[in-house]
């Protein structure tokens, strides 16, 4: 498998040209499908995927040039046969995963069947935030309520972190992802508007996930071809393996 699994897309040229690498051609001759799913369970989520769909959020995957360009919607596809949709899957030559809820992304990505045919499927899996945190065996999560609207996690506990504006509770939650890969990811590190992502935080949340995990930052990304990991980076980022 080839994936590449960012904090916040392709913000930068390191981070673009692993993406080429990968595709082993421009974008301008790739094809790829984009999955807007794990968007809806936010107020106003409808018109943030629309936003992604049509390349105007700040994390442009759908706005990258691609030759051709499809939306899979995962919730609709387990009312569809299967012949209908998994072609266009092992024919697309990059399977974009945008951000959003990663426990109800995770979830989606096992009803619909998607996680399965990943595993064997040639194309490059790019994840965005939440989908590059689904693409993990195990992940971690913050929620300030108990998350709803997708599988039950395998463990919520309570959290305080520390921010400069004073702590914060929120749900901590443990959660199985779709198992493309062998360690976690942990995006937006020391991110001013993702105030617990703090390196401090993080750490925690490490200790928490039963393999290596990654903490990275908007600039950063982790990329795998076939077993092998490397990070490219123009940011920061750390590897807890403890």
């Amino acid at each position: 498998m080839k994936l590449l699994l960012t904090s916040s897309g392709i913000k930068n040229a390191t981070i673009h040209d692993a993406l080429v690498g990968l595709l082993g051609k421009p974008i301008a001759e790739s094809t790829a499908l984009f999955v807007p799913t794990a968007l809806y369970p936010f107020p106003g989520g409808p018109e943030m995927a629309w936003r992604a769909i049509t390349g105007s959020s700040p994390s442009p995957l759908c706005g990258l040039g691609w030759k051709s360009l499809g939306i899979l919607e995962l919730t609709a596809l387990p009312s569809i046969d299967e012949a209908a949709w998994a072609p266009a899957v092992r024919e697309a030559d990059a399977i974009l995963v945008g951000g959003g809820d990663p426990l109800f992304l995770a979830s989606w990505l096992w009803r619909s069947g998607l996680a399965e045919l990943l595993k064997t499927n040639e194309a490059v899996y790019v994840g965005v935030s939440a989908g590059s945190i689904a693409a993990t065996t195990t992940f971690v999560e913050t929620y300030p309520e108990p998350p709803r609207g997708a599988d039950q996690p395998l463990k919520s506990e309570k959290f305080v972190f520390r921010t400069p504006q004073g702590d914060l509770d929120r749900i901590l939650v443990t959660a199985r992802g779709a198992g493309l890969v062998d360690f976690g990811v942990i995006p937006h590190l020391e991110h001013p508007h993702h105030l617990d992502a703090s390196l401090a935080n993080a750490e925690q949340w490490a200790a928490r996930i039963p393999a290596p995990t990654y903490a990275i930052d908007d600039d950063s990304a982790v990329r795998v071809v076939d077993g092998t990991i490397d990070v490219v980076s123009e940011g920061a980022w750390k590897l807890f393996t403890s």
